[in-house]
């Protein structure tokens, strides 16, 4: 009996990752770059600016002002 094609493409994935040799060690190589790029540098390259600016209407308030200016600067330099 012919199985699913979906069966064959899964029996083909688990039977390569299973008969890895170098292919895991790679994988987690992968998998701890992965990590850093977003859970480590995040906060080195990806501050928090609106944590200081208080409660919602205030980030509200400094959002549309910036947003404002920063298309006025832009309009200006045209």
């Amino acid at each position: 009996m012919k199985k699913n094609i979906a069966v064959r493409i899964l029996d083909f994935y688990v039977g390569g990752f299973r008969h890895m040799t170098w292919g895991r060690t790679l994988w987690l190589i992968i998998l701890i770059k992965l990590f850093v790029m977003f859970a480590i540098l995040k906060y080195f390259f990806f501050p928090d600016f609106l944590a200081d600016k208080g409660e919602d209407g205030e980030i509200r308030d400094y959002v549309a002002t910036e947003l404002v200016e920063r298309g006025m600067d832009r309009m200006g330099e045209q």
